[in-house]
């Protein structure tokens, strides 16, 4: 019978000395091997933290599948008993994965669901409004370059009536 570990968080040691190394800090708070000639935690002395090691792991009946998805088809073959990831894909495949994942409650591991599609949308509204701006805009400067082509129509009328005058009388 494999005997497994009791499963720890692995912390770089320190941590709990220096703020940029996570004191008072979950986010710095990670794992870093140790290095160093006279580090007692390397040399795995009693008293110190331990450090990663084979054993430490879920047994491997406890351990859930990973499946990478590039498509739409590899979401519809999946089931909720598996850790689902996401592939390197463009964001519109992302977009329509995103929504047959809420849509089925699935819950993928590399991505914010709720978080990408409120992100999506607020960017989709904006888009909206910029355009709506711009086309009021374009509404004003259209009435302004016809009123200009109006009022330039009648200074070439008035020049043409002019010189129409001024050829008769030199014909004359």
């Amino acid at each position: 019978m494999i005997k497994i570990k009791k499963k720890s968080k692995f912390l770089r040691r320190s941590v709990d000395r220096y703020s940029k190394l996570g004191l008072r800090k979950k986010k710095k708070q990670r794992w870093k091997r140790p290095t160093g000639r006279h580090n007692k935690m390397r040399a795995k002395r009693r008293g110190y933290p331990a450090t990663v090691d084979i054993g430490y792991g879920n047994a491997k009946s406890e351990r859930k599948e990973k499946i990478i998805i590039r498509n739409l088809e590899d979401l519809k073959k999946t089931h909720k008993d598996k850790i689902i990831v996401l592939g390197n894909i463009g964001k519109k495949k992302k977009l329509e994965i995103a929504k047959a994942a809420k849509e089925k409650n699935i819950e993928i591991s590399n991505l914010n669901v709720k978080k990408f599609l409120k992100k999506i949308e607020r960017k989709n509204k904006e888009k909206e409004k910029k355009e709506k701006k711009i086309s009021a805009k374009e509404a004003k400067e259209i009435i302004k370059k016809k009123e200009e082509k109006a009022d330039s129509k009648e200074i070439k009328s008035e020049e043409t009536e002019k010189w129409t005058w001024a050829r008769k009388k030199h014909w004359q």
